[in-house]
């Protein structure tokens, strides 16, 4: 039985707005992001961080990072687990920094690791001032590729706003991580695990010099990957991820927001005591 040896939860594109306000007039995206940090709080889980890829605040409005802040820093104060945020195209750094890490503002790339356990979790900054595609500079690059010298015991997982695999959407393929070689150049054969994105308001999955990568779906709205011909549209059914570290490899699964209803339940209790009983039972 393969067990994970860390589960660590990602929220991407939650596009928060000031007190009073609604995304597009319609999305309260303060309360779709409330309801997904109460779901992981009810679960059975003990999550080694929260990591947060990006487009935090719409406009990165500095009111808006305060908002989020008050939330996360409660419901992770509740789950035992510290928040990781990494900067998005929607983000400025300015703001960033002062309304929701509370320190100095300056207009930086926001990049650090954070080890949470054994498992290494390294955050870039993407982001290209001004613009809404991505990048990294030379300089990051090999600020990573110094970090990833030495392997960490349960490995690395990346964290960045732009992917760089494709998306099936023309118009946010045009926005991706640019010369995404360049990244894949250093974390080749390195201890990265995956690489997790936001951006594309879409779960897609593919790989980067043999490393996964997942870019996540967004809390905030859904971009349709089947839309009516001639148009782009963003549409309900958002999500979040569950990242589960195991010894030789890391997975990512969708986790929608909305409450679902039970189709059964049983007490763990009792499936363990029955599969331990029946170690060939399937389901």
């Amino acid at each position: 039985m393969r067990t994970p040896r860390h589960t660590l939860v990602q929220f991407s594109d939650v596009h928060i707005v000031p007190e009073g306000e609604l995304l597009m007039g319609t999305l309260d995206t303060l309360d779709q992001m409330e309801r997904a940090l109460a779901a992981v709080e009810r679960a059975d889980l003990d999550p080694a961080a929260l990591i947060f890829t990006g487009d935090l605040a719409d406009t990165g409005d500095i009111r808006a990072y305060r908002r989020l802040r008050e939330l996360v820093e409660a419901a992770a104060g509740r789950i035992g687990t510290p928040a990781l945020f990494a900067m998005g195209n929607h983000d400025k750094r300015e703001a960033f920094r002062e309304g929701l890490l509370e320190a100095v503002p300056h207009g930086e790339p926001h990049d650090y690791v954070h080890h949470a356990g054994d498992v290494r979790v390294v955050v870039l900054d993407s982001t290209v001032p001004g613009t809404h595609g991505g990048g990294l500079e030379e300089s990051q690059l090999e600020w990573l590729r110094a970090e990833l010298a030495e392997p960490a015991a349960a490995g690395t997982v990346l964290a960045l706003h732009h992917p760089p695999i494709p998306t099936p959407l023309a118009f946010l393929e045009r926005l991706s991580l640019e010369n995404p070689e360049r990244l894949g150049a250093v974390i080749k054969d390195t201890d990265v695990k995956i690489v997790l994105t936001g951006h594309n308001h879409h779960a897609t999955c593919g790989a980067l010099a043999g490393v996964p990568v997942w870019s996540a779906p967004a809390v905030a709205y859904r971009a349709d990957v089947f839309p009516p011909k001639g148009s782009y549209q963003g549409v309900t059914g958002v999500g979040y991820t569950r990242v589960d570290v195991y010894d030789e490899l890391a997975t990512a699964t969708f986790v929608p927001v909305e409450q679902a209803s039970p189709v059964y339940s049983f007490e763990r209790a009792k499936v363990d005591a029955y599969l331990a009983k029946n170690p060939g039972a399937q389901h």
